[in-house]
């Protein structure tokens, strides 16, 4: 299983952007995917997932920040709205699954994407 992470770029305070993570290779189940970002000299912080059907959302992104799966492509996305400066970060997608019957969870990123919100 492989996740490419695409849609970052250079945008203004208050605009949106749309990030994406398309998933290639087969999985048996899905646990959870999400959205984690990485600001200069800072940890990996959770921004969104779904688990089991379940989103939850950072504190700091509720009410802006939408994360949705679109199974038919194997693709999962955060729509971003009123960014803010302190939104930038490199953002990575993550997946947690089983790759077959009875096999363990395995822990899948992709390789981020940076997200730049200028003031």
């Amino acid at each position: 299983v492989q996740l490419q992470a695409s849609g970052g770029g250079l945008v203004q305070a208050g605009t949106s952007l749309r990030l994406s993570c398309a998933q290639s290779g087969s999985i048996f189940s899905i646990s959870a995917v999400g959205w984690y970002r990485q600001a200069p000299g800072k940890q990996r912080e959770l921004v969104a997932t779904i688990t089991r059907g379940s989103t939850n959302y950072a504190d700091s992104v509720k009410g802006r920040f939408t994360i949705s799966r679109d199974n038919a492509k194997n693709t999962v996305y955060l729509q971003m709205n009123s960014l803010k400066p302190e939104d930038t970060a490199v953002y990575y997608c993550r997946l947690v699954g089983r790759i077959g019957p009875g096999s363990s969870e395995y822990d899948y990123w992709g390789q981020g994407t940076q997200v730049t919100v200028s003031s």
